[in-house]
């Protein structure tokens, strides 16, 4: 998509997610369409250097990074750093972004994000589905609904990392087989609201136990998610999650009562030519290979079929397995839906 400049965006968090956008934009190089002006994080700026440049899960930054006064210098580039615990303790209008990425994970509803707007920032795509539907001008999943942007939003979700994994292999299967009944079971690795050690969690008691010491249920409102992309498929979804002790890479087992009889070869047929010649291809990868999850640690891609797991029964009864990297594949997600939608915002603004 051409521009006549890269657009401006702030992190707001520089957590896993804002540190994996980060990354990818400078991974992308020439290609990218945005650049980070701005940081806001609490976090002091020797450990904020530090993480950048080194990552127990993705490796060395690939390009130099140092601190200088206020700015993270990221190979010779300025990003600003900015400490503020509150939305409305910044002037984002002084900042002349385009657009605010909201990679904290700490704002859920359309007041919070309003909070974003009233301090000047002119829009926001969060990193994380929101508290409902309406606390969002639109959910996107890119690759599959990025055209409802009009450049007239102001909020925006990325939904979650197993929404866009499921969203693309639904909708594509519902198009070729037709769906009756959905179960999904999240098998998801560690993360930063998990304890390393048994530790006291307000929400959730079993997630007071140690993260690597055991397999987790946990909450999902992924069927609530994919609900709101795939509203055809209401009321016939049911999702669970599980944690296991990873550190990265996660997969979605996904069930499917479809409406014809087929088997696993024509699944894996359809899932194979989407991923490579289809609509689907540079969002979903397939494979045939015995792999473990560690194999798909920095894929970008938003699910890959892991077809050797296809199983058919009844002959209505379908089951899939499909990876993901949590992490990278979502961070690159965002990159893409800010980079359309900010094409979107440019392209608006010209015919007004």
């Amino acid at each position: 998509m051409p521009q006549p400049r890269p657009y401006k965006v702030a992190l707001n968090g520089y957590g896993r997610i804002g540190r994996c956008v980060m990354r990818a934009l400078y991974e992308r190089g020439a290609e990218a369409g945005v650049e980070v002006v701005a940081i806001n994080d609490l976090a002091d700026m020797a450990s904020l250097e530090y993480l950048t440049r080194f990552d127990s899960t993705h490796g060395r930054f690939p390009g130099q990074v140092r601190s200088e006064g206020d700015c993270l210098m990221i190979n010779g580039d300025c990003v600003k750093v900015l400490r503020s615990a509150t939305p409305e303790g910044i002037d984002w209008a002084a900042l002349d972004v385009d657009l605010v990425l909201e990679c904290s994970g700490a704002w859920h509803t359309r007041a919070d994000g309003q909070r974003f707007i009233d301090a000047g920032a002119p829009r926001v795509l969060f990193s994380q589905p929101m508290a409902s539907e309406t606390d969002v001008d639109a959910t996107v999943v890119f690759g599959i609904n990025q055209q409802v942007l009009t450049g007239t939003e102001t909020l925006v979700s990325n939904a979650s990392c197993t929404t866009n994994c499921s969203v693309p292999l639904l909708r594509l299967l519902d198009e070729a087989l037709g769906l009756e009944y959905i179960s999904i079971t999240t098998i998801h690795s560690a993360m930063n609201d998990q304890p390393v050690i048994d530790a006291y969690h307000a929400e959730d008691l079993r997630r007071t136990r140690s993260a690597f010491q055991s397999i987790i249920p946990v909450s999902t409102g992924l069927a609530r998610g994919i609900e709101r992309l795939l509203p055809e498929l209401g009321g016939r979804i049911q999702a669970k999650a599980v944690r296991v002790p990873t550190v990265n890479v996660s997969c979605l087992d996904i069930t499917l009562q479809v409406k014809r009889d087929t088997d696993a070869r024509e699944v894996n047929r359809i899932l194979h030519d989407a991923a490579l010649s289809g609509p689907l291809k540079g969002l979903v990868a397939y494979t045939e290979l015995p792999h473990a999850s560690c194999d798909f640690n920095h894929d970008p891609h938003s699910a890959i079929v892991d077809a050797s797991q296809t199983r058919v029964s009844g002959p209505r009864l379908v089951n899939i397995l499909a990876w993901f990297d949590n992490e990278w594949g979502f961070a690159n997600r965002m990159l893409d839906v800010a980079e359309h939608f900010l094409y979107v915002v440019n392209q608006q603004s010209k015919q007004a």
